[in-house]
């Protein structure tokens, strides 16, 4: 994909103090949604990151009278170290592995380590879908427009995995779209989206939850519920 500009809807402008700019995830999601009203024309297919995702990616993917579904992304982590990751999997029709070279040569994890995590972690990822999805199986992407969304990105390493994954089964365009996102990081995602989306693009981040005024954790039921009402408005709609 070529680099792009991201487009960031605000940005920060020597505020006297701080204030959250979303009421919570779905306030957060109408948001977005307006902003990406151009493409509801395109039929597009909105993936949400679970689970914080899945509240911002109901209200874009109801907008845009458009399918919501989920992307689940599993890190490979390094041997003896699972919080530093070499790699994820992200899940799909054909789940995609991706790899950090630099960082697999640097920690250089013996024969057959990085086959062995990436079954275990499709495993989970198994089981996670159908914790969320029944028996619903993931949806095709290529030939698609597919709008990836989640509540926020800090640093940016589960967004960067997913969409690498998801450039490899040919989607006929790539967008991101977040609420709020540090420009730095914005500016390294570029390249692998065909466009990008943020509301809110503040110099000065601190974390994602800052932004929210209320900000609680989004359980596994709300996610299902949501999940949900998503499908059953298509399947009435149609």
């Amino acid at each position: 994909m070529m680099p792009i500009a991201w487009r960031g809807i605000g940005r920060e402008a020597g505020m006297a103090r701080f204030e959250p700019r979303f009421e919570d995830r779905r306030d957060a999601g109408r948001k977005l949604a307006a902003a990406l009203s151009h493409y509801e024309q395109s039929h597009p297919l909105v993936l949400a990151l679970p689970r914080g995702g899945v509240p911002v990616g109901f209200e874009v993917a109801s907008r845009l009278r458009a399918p919501l579904d989920i992307l689940l992304v599993r890190k490979i982590g390094a041997p003896g170290h699972p919080e530093f990751g070499i790699g994820a999997v992200v899940d799909g029709r054909d789940p995609q592995l991706v790899l950090n070279e630099d960082l697999v040569r640097m920690v250089d994890p013996d024969p057959g380590y990085i086959e062995a995590e990436e079954k275990r972690q499709l495993v989970e990822i198994e089981r996670r879908r159908r914790c969320y999805l029944g028996d619903r199986p993931a949806p095709s992407i290529a030939g698609r427009l597919v709008i990836v969304v989640d509540d926020g990105i800090a640093t940016g390493g589960t967004v960067r995995a997913a969409l690498r994954g998801l450039s490899r089964e040919d989607p006929a365009r790539l967008v991101l779209a977040v609420p709020v996102a540090p420009p730095e990081t914005l500016n390294e995602l570029a390249p692998l989206a065909d466009d990008i989306v943020c509301l809110f693009a503040p110099k000065s981040f601190r974390a994602v939850g800052l932004h929210y005024l209320h900000f609680d954790q989004t359980d596994d039921e709300e996610v299902v519920r949501l999940l949900e009402q998503a499908w059953s408005r298509l399947s009435t709609s149609g």
